[in-house]
């Protein structure tokens, strides 16, 4: 598999209630451009989302957010996620992701981490949560005492601020859910998602150029 970070400029940060609403909106996700799909473990309706998408949107690549135990690793596993995206680590927990056999993202926030996921290995991270974090003058910041690491930012991250990260040299990609709208998420309106994906992925790619 593709570098998670290279599998598209924005990944898309799903919270679904219902898991009825997986399959189509993935499938508008992916048709707008974006294929990675990140399902966050927050709801009951979340591993039976994974486990819908995997099953019947084949041009998907679902992942597992916010994942926290090695329990969580193992279900999410289970239910088809092909990634799996932590809010931070433990060794426990990086244990757990490192022997899943698919690619993870351990959450950071500090140099001490990234040091730390370094010496471990670990190379490809989460910088969570971005903008509170100290958002793109934090990561320009570390990119010079540590090249070798690369990050997905997530948390606060918008339509007008996903470009300025992915300039960066040390950013792969964004996660984002401004092309979820709560209003259009209510109306099932797919076409809309399907719409705002497109510009996302359209926004990313062109202003990286």
């Amino acid at each position: 598999m593709t570098s998670l970070l290279d599998q598209a400029p924005v990944i898309p940060v799903v919270v679904l209630h219902d898991a009825a609403d997986a399959v189509p909106l993935a499938r508008a996700l992916v048709a707008g451009g974006l294929p990675a799909i990140e399902v966050t473990l927050r709801t009951p309706a979340a591993l039976d989302a994974i486990r819908a998408i995997a099953a019947e949107v084949p041009d998907a690549v679902v992942g597992a957010g916010t994942v926290i135990t090695p329990t969580a690793v193992a279900e999410s596993v289970s239910a088809g996620a092909r990634f799996l995206v932590s809010p931070g680590w433990t060794d426990a927990l990086l244990e757990a992701m490192r022997a899943s056999g698919v690619p993870f993202l351990p959450g950071v926030s500090t140099v001490s981490e990234v040091v730390a996921l370094l010496e471990r290995g670990v190379t490809e991270m989460k910088f969570f949560p971005a903008e509170a974090a100290g958002g793109t003058a934090y990561l320009k910041s570390i990119s010079g005492p540590l090249p070798q690491a690369r990050f997905c930012p997530t948390g606060g991250i918008t339509a007008e601020s996903a470009p300025s990260y992915l300039s960066l040299p040390n950013v792969g990609c964004v996660g984002g859910t401004w092309m979820l709208p709560a209003d259009a998420l209510a109306a099932k309106d797919w076409d809309r998602v399907e719409a705002l994906a497109r510009e996302a992925s359209t926004l990313a790619v062109s202003r990286r150029a």
